[in-house]
């Protein structure tokens, strides 16, 4: 295990469109101790060809593939086991970080000596609007965690010196019950109050995701966690509740965008309306001399 160095697990299927922009994302990263390993799950487009072309000058990233199409999580359990690095961070093909991400977040660790933190960040919406900045907690226990949660795990960094080995369940929410794995071990999550990534969210998601992200929510109480159905009613609830805020503030948000964007067009065109009055008025004062 390299110490201070950074291992970087992303999972990839049929992602050619947006895997450049992600590799981009860490390639520019300031912090320079670290490892990209792309794991290729069986994709039927070009990602694979895409990941290797993309790696050949640049000896940090190496692309694995897998046999066959095996989800998100085994795909992440397959880095992880390759990981060389003393951190783990995860970054999905399809979300991004900013410049200073890694930086900001190892010197934050080695600072306070801390084993897991994570970070604020941002929606990056179909139409290529940033949401909200995504608030989190400054940390967060096992129980705190059971009612939401509030860890995203492209901000997810792990000091893996202090953290008893983990892998990804093959359910839905495989990260949510990741998390909480770790800080059943009676460990805390330390939460930086920074805007550090940008999770892209697709036309499928929006549409989608809501009643399914809800039942992954309701089987981790139940089947994975094994709480009673009183204590798995109280964190859905909790649970809801934070989801719906979130909801309403990214609406809210994308109101307010939208109308600033009117408000600004039509400043422009009064503007220009403005302009042609007083080029034509200029004109006829020439005429009539």
């Amino acid at each position: 295990m390299n110490k201070g160095f950074v291992s970087i697990i992303m999972p990839a299927h049929n992602c050619e469109a947006t895997l450049p922009d992600s590799i981009a994302s860490v390639t520019s990263q300031t912090f320079a101790n670290w490892e990209l390993i792309i794991v290729d799950d069986a994709s039927s487009d070009a990602t694979f060809y895409k990941a290797q072309e993309l790696s050949q000058n640049e000896s940090r990233i190496r692309v694995l593939r897998l046999p066959q199409n095996s989800g998100v999580a085994h795909a992440r359990n397959a880095g992880m086991r390759e990981a060389r690095g003393q951190f783990l961070a995860f970054l999905d093909s399809d979300d991004l970080w900013v410049p200073h991400k890694l930086e900001r977040q190892v010197a934050i660790m080695r600072k306070h000596n801390l084993s897991f933190t994570f970070a604020q960040y941002r929606r990056l919406l179909p139409d290529g609007h940033l949401g909200p900045i995504i608030p989190v907690p400054k940390q967060i226990d096992y129980e705190t965690l059971l009612k939401g949660n509030v860890i995203g795990c492209l901000t997810v960094m792990i000091d893996r010196t202090k953290i008893p080995t983990f892998s990804m369940m093959g359910i839905g929410h495989e990260d949510f019950a990741a998390w909480l794995q770790i800080l059943k071990f009676g460990i805390t999550a330390w939460g930086i109050q920074e805007d550090l990534a940008r999770y892209r969210v697709s036309v499928a998601s929006i549409s989608g995701k809501k009643w399914r992200s809800a039942i992954w929510t309701w089987m981790i109480y139940r089947r994975i966690e094994k709480l009673s159905l009183l204590k798995s009613l109280w964190c859905f609830l909790a649970y809801s509740s934070r989801s719906l805020r979130i909801r309403t503030e990214v609406l809210i948000h994308r109101v307010g965008t939208s109308v600033t964007s009117t408000a600004v067009s039509q400043h422009d065109a009064e503007a220009g309306a403005i302009r042609e009055k007083h080029e034509n008025s200029r004109a006829d004062a020439k005429t009539i001399q």
